[in-house]
């Protein structure tokens, strides 16, 4: 069979997941990704049930994985002076690996020795043919590849261009989330510490590798989805404003951070992934923020994805396929009510009312039990 050419929209982890069994099995393929080199911050990512630990054994990546895992960590929740509220044990939020998320990365664009990457460029156009796909870009030359796959995140390009406008596919929650590094001035060490008023929600913790770093969070109840980019320090300080604890320090370190990452709460939805030598992986087929299972159902989808297209060199039945057996199991990842409203409930009474069931034992048992349980994966084995 003749080699068949891939080229893969995203780096962050679903296109490299692919990039690197796509590679083993005899592809060619090559990774675009807008930012200008791979991102060494982020912060951690978990795995959690048999789908998740199954699939990262079959790619050979589970014992390096383990050697690289930090544990989870004790969230406590405080005051604005600083005094404890309530703790939750990491299995609240944990799953049963979790490690930074740029290790993983690290890992992946390792193990896929032969794949090209190329960084700092861009999809502009595609045009598909019955033989292939012409690609355009920013930077480089046009281009032809024997199939596209986007797995360029939420606010995915390759879905913009051959599938649909964003507002067609991504619904906004009401909420934004952001991230950034500062110093850690705190001496932080092995818990995140979290800080509520009503809509809103304030992080720190130690950076997982750096004890001199500290990652900042920030999840907030917002009218309008879009941000840009130059409004982001402003739009946190005027949400922020009066508020107590380390608040004011976190705010004052966000210019000079070198990590950031902001985004609005969101869900994808898109009727078809798939369409003729284009396909959807990762977040730009069905992300969801906060969900805590992203990063596990890009790698397990990425996994199934480049398993049909490696049984059979009919894309259109390899896509096919792929849809059929991952849609189900991320709507059951994916599905219920975003975890914003948990972590920031809009209103003196919802805040009052979550802080009482997690502050009480039997409250937190249950609340454990209900989301404790990762979702049934997808047959693995399926013929």
């Amino acid at each position: 069979m003749t080699t068949r050419s891939v080229l893969i929209s995203g780096a962050s982890v679903a296109g490299p997941a692919l990039a690197m069994l796509l590679a083993r099995a005899g592809f060619d393929v090559t990774v675009v990704e807008i930012a200008p080199a791979r991102r060494t911050g982020g912060y951690a990512i978990d795995f959690s049930g048999p789908a998740h630990l199954t699939v990262l054994d079959r790619m050979g990546l589970l014992p390096d994985l383990r050697a690289r895992a930090t544990g989870g960590r004790t969230s406590r929740f405080v005051d604005e002076t600083g005094r404890t509220l309530f703790t939750l044990p990491p299995e609240f939020t944990g799953g049963d690996l979790e490690l930074p998320r740029a290790e993983l990365s690290e890992l992946l664009h390792d193990r896929g020795s032969t794949v090209e990457y190329r960084y700092g460029d861009t999809i502009t156009a595609l045009h598909q043919t019955a033989g292939s796909v012409r690609v355009s870009f920013r930077d480089a030359p046009d281009q032809s590849f024997d199939l596209v796959i986007g797995a360029d995140g939420m606010h995915s390009v390759v879905r913009g261009l051959a599938f649909a406008p964003e507002e067609e596919c991504v619904t906004y929650l009401g909420y934004q989330v952001a991230g950034w590094d500062l110093p850690n001035a705190w001496d932080l060490k092995g818990e995140i510490h979290l800080h509520n008023r009503p809509g809103t929600l304030a992080g720190l913790s130690a950076a997982a590798r750096n004890p001199a770093r500290a990652d900042a969070y920030a999840l907030f109840a917002d009218p309008s989805p879009h941000v840009g980019r130059a409004d982001r320090h402003r739009r946190l300080e005027q949400v922020y404003a009066g508020q107590g604890w380390e608040v004011p320090t976190m705010l004052a370190a966000f210019p000079e951070a070198t990590d950031v990452y902001f985004d609005q709460v969101a869900r994808v939805a898109v009727p078809t992934w798939s369409t003729g030598r284009i396909a959807l992986l990762g977040d730009a087929a069905c992300g969801a923020t906060l969900s805590g299972t992203g990063t596990g159902l890009a790698v397990v989808a990425a996994y199934v994805l480049a398993r049909e297209l490696t049984r059979t060199p009919d894309h259109a039945q390899a896509f096919a396929r792929y849809e059929q057996i991952i849609r189900p199991y991320a709507a059951r990842t994916q599905g219920g009510s975003s975890p914003a409203e948990l972590l920031a409930p809009a209103g003196r009474l919802r805040l009052r009312l979550r802080d009482l069931i997690l502050g009480n034992r039997v409250g937190r048992a249950l609340a454990l039990r209900a989301g404790g349980k990762a979702a049934p994966g997808p047959d693995l084995d399926d013929q």
